[in-house]
């Protein structure tokens, strides 16, 4: 995944990751934008074997606990459906001002490509203990409590928390690991 200093050593392990919009601009304000994310995990879940563990979706970014046969090809497919589908999306609703500033940021070496739209990396952390599992897992999910979007976990739709506490949520979640 380009220039990161993150390393995947083991790559049949579960990784917490962390996937940011370029130059952190709101793109995961209208539930298109974000059904595109969820379509596309839903997806890897299938052709890639891609175990989600924990998630949560804001507007400028998304953290995954996940695990894969090969998770830097899987997190690489993710990156560049989502950006061509969300490309798709604004030209189509004619969202200028995000499609401007994706161009105006865009990281020079990027010479084939007129957009960016999410940053290099993915700061892959392998998950090493439980204690670590659960630690991720409870940031992930109070992510949108501590932004002040909403006062429960559970309440956070693009979220896994409801998974974890009895409900049905948008993915398919491992929760044995």
């Amino acid at each position: 995944m380009g220039r990161s200093r993150y390393k995947i050593h083991e790559s049949m392990h579960p990784y917490f990751v962390t996937c940011t919009i370029l130059h952190w601009l709101p793109l995961f304000t209208r539930k298109e934008s974000v059904q595109i994310v969820i379509d596309c995990l839903k997806f890897l879940q299938k052709k890639d074997n891609l175990k989600l563990y924990a998630y949560v979706i804001l507007e400028n970014h998304l953290h995954l606990v996940v695990q894969s046969d090969d998770i830097e090809k899987s997190i690489k497919a993710f990156k560049q459906y989502t950006a061509k589908e969300l490309l798709g999306l604004l030209k189509k609703e004619n969202v200028k001002t995000i499609l401007d500033q994706l161009k105006f940021y865009k990281k020079a070496h990027h010479k084939a490509t007129e957009y960016q739209v999410w940053e290099e990396g993915y700061q892959p952390k392998l998950i090493q203990t439980d204690a670590m599992m659960v630690s991720k897992i409870n940031y992930i999910h109070q992510n949108p409590v501590k932004r002040g979007y909403v006062d429960k976990t559970v309440h956070w739709r693009y979220s896994s928390a409801r998974d974890y506490e009895g409900m049905k949520g948008l993915l398919e979640i491992e929760k044995f690991w």
